[in-house]
């Protein structure tokens, strides 16, 4: 996703470390003792204390959809490079043509929601510390093959990167419509990245699960460094694929040609210049498209972006240089990346429904023994597993799959943000007015995002999350004379408290 983001648009996502840094005081000193202070077993078990079961439902539900959509974006985006690598042909099975990317989502799934199934908790965190490894390993080994593989090294890169493509580091405007704007990178991260640290219950998962306070600190501490090297370390990867296809455009067009005689791509280039010519020039066949590539070179980049094939570039690169051990590293790096976020994913998925819905909903629904617990805690993981993979075969469809991620956590994330913000911090929330202004905002921000197509993904975050502290602020002031028990649930009260549990309802 972030190598493709930096060959096509900027680095000014690079911004969004400063406010991943930004937000860690909140996160180590505000969320971490919360939950450690209340002892609960996931994040919406705080909710009812402090407002309604109904809040803890409605926020237990919108974090079930945002994760699953997630999980169906990441898969798409780790399928995609990976079908390129494998050289993209369908396989027959059963006398059927399968295009390879959907084996590929398919395996990818299969394999997460087996070790999910069978190590629980704990093989999730011990698979999650190896896969970083190996991701990691891989990002350095394509960086050192990339710069290698510049004649002027690493400045060659850079030169080439930023000539001639104006501001790509900064750009303050407001207008909503800029791509990549400052602004919406700084306030949209810093909320995301709130809510993906503070509200989300596969990182409140992490801090339950570990044994103080100080090592759940320690915890997040080790993750924002790992952000720190990750996300720099996939943008100079897009970097020098950019400069590498820059300079090197015929090894690039074979993929657009390809896309373009199967009919999943335009050549946006060749209709304007045939349009401006005053030809009405026919569906050319793949030597028309040879040819006018090999005179145009320049036209290649100009397409491949027009048609959102900048996640080929990767693949392609790999395809080409990698030697061919190191090909299967890079398979093995996307699919323990992707692999992280399933079965994290899924996990946190399972115990949401089970202890947020069923036990508190339906508590006759409970086994009375731990094998009947086991096994529907099993069949959870085979459904919300499946569900996420059906999804992902389709993400596709939709579009960018940044934009993708970015609208979807904007409609749901944002909204499940606003209502721990209303939780913590302001007393005069009401219970009512909180529920109607939570699902109000997520449905106000979806209903934005279909009548404003071009703005740009990250703005959806902070529009969500202050609609829905607006709403539900303003629909609390007519029950401020309505007490409720669980103001005493407020981030000072709860700190000042002596009773780490905080039990009582």
């Amino acid at each position: 996703m972030y190598p493709s983001t930096a060959y096509g648009n900027s680095m000014r996502i690079l911004l969004a470390l400063v406010a991943f840094w930004s937000l860690g005081p909140v996160v180590m000193y505000v969320f971490v003792p919360m939950y450690a202070k209340l002892n609960c077993a996931t994040a919406y078990e705080y909710l009812e204390k402090r407002f309604h079961v109904s809040v803890r439902c409605l926020a237990s539900a919108l974090f079930i959809i945002l994760r699953i959509a997630w999980m169906a974006a990441a898969t798409f985006a780790a399928s995609v490079a990976i079908a390129g690598i494998l050289g993209g042909q369908p396989i027959e099975l059963l006398g059927f043509q399968i295009p390879i990317q959907y084996v590929v989502t398919v395996g990818l799934g299969v394999v997460a929601i087996a070790y999910t199934m069978l190590g629980g908790l704990r093989a999730v965190m011990w698979t999650d510390v190896l896969q970083f490894f190996v991701f990691f390993g891989t990002i350095l080994f394509a960086a050192i093959l990339l710069i290698g593989q510049s004649e002027g090294g690493a400045s060659r890169i850079y030169s080439t990167y930023f000539e001639g493509r104006g501001n790509m580091l900064f750009d303050f405007s407001l207008d909503p419509t800029v791509r990549f704007g400052t602004i919406a990178i700084l306030i949209g991260s810093f909320l995301e990245g709130l809510s993906s640290f503070g509200a989300d219950q596969v990182a409140v998962q992490r801090y339950i699960a570990a044994k103080d306070v100080k090592t759940s600190q320690v915890g997040f501490l080790i993750n924002l460094i790992g952000m720190g090297v990750v996300l720099p370390g996939l943008l100079a990867i897009g970097m020098g694929l950019f400069s590498y296809f820059h300079h090197h455009p015929e090894d690039l067009a074979p993929v657009l040609i390809d896309k373009i005689v199967a009919g999943e791509a335009k050549s946006e280039s060749l209709a304007r210049l045939s349009e401006a010519a005053g030809n009405a020039w026919p569906d050319p066949d793949r030597r028309q498209l040879e040819e006018f590539y090999a005179a145009n070179p320049g036209y290649v980049r100009t397409d491949v972006l027009a048609n959102n094939l900048q996640d080929q570039a990767l693949p392609r690169f790999v395809t080409l240089k990698f030697p061919p051990g190191v090909v299967g590293l890079l398979v093995a790096a996307l699919m323990s990346a992707t692999m992280s976020s399933i079965d994290s994913g899924i996990h946190s998925i399972t115990t949401a429904v089970i202890v947020d819905f069923r036990d508190r909903l339906w508590p006759n629904l409970r086994p009375k023994t731990d094998a009947g617990e086991m096994l529907v805690a099993r069949c959870l993981v085979l459904l919300v597993g499946a569900m996420a993979v059906t999804l992902a075969c389709f993400v596709g469809e939709l579009g960018d799959v940044f934009a993708v991620a970015k609208k979807t956590v904007g409609a749901f994330a944002a909204p499940l943000l606003a209502v721990f913000a209303l939780g913590f911090f302001a007393p005069w929330a009401r219970t009512i007015g909180v529920f109607i202004g939570t699902w109000s905002g997520a449905a106000i921000t979806l209903v934005t995002m279909a009548y404003y197509p071009d703005w740009f993904s990250m703005w959806f975050f902070p529009f969500g999350f202050f609609v829905s502290v607006g709403l539900s602020l303003i629909l609390s002031v007519p029950f401020l004379s309505t007490k409720e028990d669980g103001t005493r649930y407020t981030y000072w009260n709860v700190i000042r408290s002596k009773d780490d549990a905080q039990s009582g309802t």
